[in-house]
């Protein structure tokens, strides 16, 4: 098997349970209007240690902390940022009355769409030979959420 499968499932198995522990986490707190912002610092707080900490230690560690150029700053702290604004947009909807059941299957479900049509669109030698069954692949995962939505159990 390759590596880079087991990172693959490292994140399906984290995000997956993501939903469901913020969700139980968020409903600990006794302020109920403060719960989500307690529960997004509590994130926060987390993804420091292990995205901060842990890389600084590593880049130290080896010698490499040199070598961050501008555009590569700039261009993954945009993508920090959308992954922060992810967590806080579940939160919020959790906060708003949505429930793991609901809110995870449509976060997971529309985000590779989100993420084929970005690609495309930042690719454009990628849009020259998109096949037709990706348009067959974007019905089935919207038709696979409207599934999964409609029979959750109550």
């Amino acid at each position: 098997m390759n590596l880079w499968i087991l990172f693959v499932i490292g994140a399906v198995l984290s995000w997956g349970a993501y939903g469901p522990a913020l969700h139980m986490g968020r409903s600990e707190f006794p302020d109920k209007p403060t719960a989500s912002l307690r529960a997004l610092l509590c994130v926060g707080g987390a993804y420091f240690l292990v995205a901060v900490l842990i890389p600084v230690i590593s880049l130290w560690w080896q010698g490499k902390l040199a070598g961050f150029t501008p555009k590569g700053v700039a261009i993954s702290s945009i993508a920090g940022t959308l992954g922060a604004l992810g967590a806080a947009c579940i939160i919020w909807s959790f906060q708003s009355g949505g429930k793991p059941l609901y809110v995870m299957p449509l976060v997971f479900g529309g985000a590779p769409l989100v993420n084929a049509l970005i690609t495309v669109g930042t690719h454009p030698e990628s849009a020259r030979s998109l096949n037709p069954l990706l348009f067959v692949g974007f019905a089935m995962a919207a038709g696979g959420a409207w599934l999964v939505l409609r029979y959750l159990p109550s």
